[in-house]
């Protein structure tokens, strides 16, 4: 039986949306603002309320300006109350999106991740109590790309196909902490191998990295080989090798074949010169056993661990989803490229800002629970940690995120 005292959370001086942009420094806005030229720029609506107006939409899901303009307004008063926020009009939100640039959202972005790394550093490490993988003594990361429909008659900046217009989010995912480290937002005409290089710039050696075929660049491969980054990925179907070892001779269990190949066309072999590589497993997909064939620089693990390695990378759509189905990156606030990078950008801020509040609160329920609650009472005054304690004490275990500790590796150190 519930204790009855614990019906409410504890009252609080702030309402839920203030004690959420308080994560934000008071500084950090203003500085930003300068540094980008955005403040030159703004006149009647400064770039605070700007972000608190784009951080609102995406916490309320707004589905369209007057959405947004029309529910500040009647809360005006509150909305004062976050470092003096003031409601904008809709001309106003929509020119501010348009005119100012984006690179400053994205540059909040890294600033509040790189704050909320230095209050909580296993908040970015991930090695945080159970839900670490002490197996792992390596960086893990995924990357991939989504696609974000648009309108393709009001934005010809995005068309990529005869009626039809996106744009697109390339990211760079730790397992760890299911956290992003790297993203770059553009439109979905560029071909994903052509960002690889930009994604994985920073990948330190020793780290791992796992990507879909779709990243496949042998010469970049080769560069990654160099830097002594291990990489996990799936062979394209055309691929054209030789064979130069082979580690089994028959199927053993659920791997097919384990072979070392190099690279057969000469202007593959000038690429990627070394030997790599081939793994032919099957894996259960819908509930059947598909036949692929996965590719690695490793040398060493064992087929199992390269193929467990790789079911790892599923769990990057699991955060495409938490973000492009609970946050809203499906009605756009204006149609500019500039306006729908300030949106995406403030999408991934909100993502960021209500995994923190999960963080501190050991909130062990799915996002999209954490995110409809806080959507709910964002004007009341509860102290936003204990509401959360009292929501998130249900019986039963609920998997929040991405347990690598499930895909323990073989052989692994």
């Amino acid at each position: 039986m519930k204790n009855k005292n614990k019906t409410l959370p504890s009252s609080s001086t702030l309402n839920l949306l203030r004690q959420i942009c308080n994560f934000i420094p008071e500084f950090l806005v203003p500085k930003l603002a300068r540094e980008t030229g955005v403040d030159k720029k703004a006149r009647t609506f400064n770039p605070w309320s700007h972000v608190v107006c784009l951080l609102y939409a995406q916490l309320t899901h707004s589905i369209g300006l007057n959405d947004v303009c029309d529910a500040l307004n009647l809360h005006s008063g509150p909305l004062s109350s976050l470092r003096g926020a003031s409601p904008p009009s809709r001309n106003n939100l929509s020119n501010s999106s348009k005119v100012r640039s984006a690179t400053m959202a994205q540059r909040l972005f890294w600033a509040v991740f790189e704050h909320l790394g230095n209050l909580s550093p296993r908040f970015i490490s991930g090695k945080a109590g159970k839900r670490f993988a002490r197996k792992f003594k390596r960086t893990i990361h995924l990357v991939d790309s989504t696609t974000i429909p648009l309108i393709a008659s009001c934005m010809d900046w995005a068309r990529h196909r005869r009626r039809k217009a996106a744009a697109k989010c390339h990211l760079r995912l730790d397992l760890q902490s299911f956290l992003p480290r790297f993203a770059i937002v553009d439109t979905a005409r560029h071909n994903d191998a052509k960002r690889a290089r930009e994604l994985c710039a920073a990948i330190k050696a020793g780290e791992i990295l796992i990507f879909d075929k779709a990243y496949v660049d042998f010469a970049h491969l080769a560069d990654l080989s160099m830097r002594e980054v291990f990489w996990v990925t799936r062979a394209k179907d055309n691929l054209s090798y030789t064979v130069v070892r082979r580690y089994q001779k028959a199927t053993v269990g659920k791997i097919l074949r384990d072979d070392l190949i190099r690279l057969k066309t000469p202007a593959s072999r000038k690429e990627y010169p070394e030997v790599m590589r081939r793994i032919v497993a099957l894996v259960e997909v819908d509930g059947r056993e598909v036949e692929m064939v996965f590719l690695s620089n490793n040398l060493q693990w064992s087929a199992e661990s390269i193929v467990e390695l790789y079911r790892c990378r599923w769990q990057i759509e699991v955060f495409f989803k938490q973000i492009k189905q609970t946050l809203q990156l499906a009605d756009f606030l204006g149609t500019s490229a500039n306006a729908v990078r300030w949106q995406v950008w403030t999408a991934l801020l909100t993502y960021l800002l209500l995994r923190y509040v999960s963080f501190l609160s050991n909130w062990s329920h799915s996002f999209s629970r954490l995110f409809t609650l806080i959507r709910s009472c964002l004007w009341r005054k509860w102290d936003l940690l204990s509401l959360l304690k009292i929501y998130g004490t249900a019986d039963g275990h609920f998997r929040y995120r991405a347990r690598p500790e499930q895909a323990y590796l073989p052989g692994m150190g």
